[in-house]
């Protein structure tokens, strides 16, 4: 509950004028839509968030407010396309490599271990403001980025 800032009665969240002293209560600043405060810079870092930045990617693809923005556009198309590599590592290569024995030496931990350091990689060089093409994925990121 917050307190009148007059007198320090406590008044609820909703009134406008303290029932005590009849002083207007400041109005809580309904802030903008978090979309809307995101700056391009953190949108595009947010794109290669390990395993969950295809959220970001996607949120960011669908938004009006960077549509125009050809670089952010490139880092959400290139994260989501880093998130299917992750998905083919994961459902395609490691039940090949799941029926093998060997413990920690698979394969396929090892890569997703590569995929986790490139992400973390590009959320590093997005940071600094610096475009980075990952070998085929970049690639198919400019072309993606170009067509929309």
């Amino acid at each position: 509950m917050p307190y009148c800032c007059q007198c320090g009665n406590q008044v609820a969240e909703t009134d406008v004028y303290c029932r005590r002293c009849g002083a207007r209560q400041p109005v809580p600043e309904r802030g903008q839509p978090p979309r809307e405060t995101l700056s391009p810079r953190t949108a595009s870092v947010l794109c290669y968030v390990p395993l969950i930045g295809w959220i970001a990617a996607v949120g960011v693809l669908a938004s009006e407010r960077f549509r125009q923005n050809r670089t952010v556009r490139f880092h959400a198309f290139q994260g989501l396309y880093l998130f299917v590599v992750y998905l083919i590592v994961e459902w395609v290569v490691g039940p090949f490599f799941r029926t093998l024995p060997g413990g920690a030496l698979r394969p396929d931990k090892w890569l997703n271990l590569g995929l986790v350091a490139v992400g973390i990689f590009m959320m590093i060089k997005t940071s600094r403001d610096e475009v980075y093409s990952l070998p085929i994925l970049g690639e198919l990121a400019e072309k993606s980025a170009a067509e929309s």
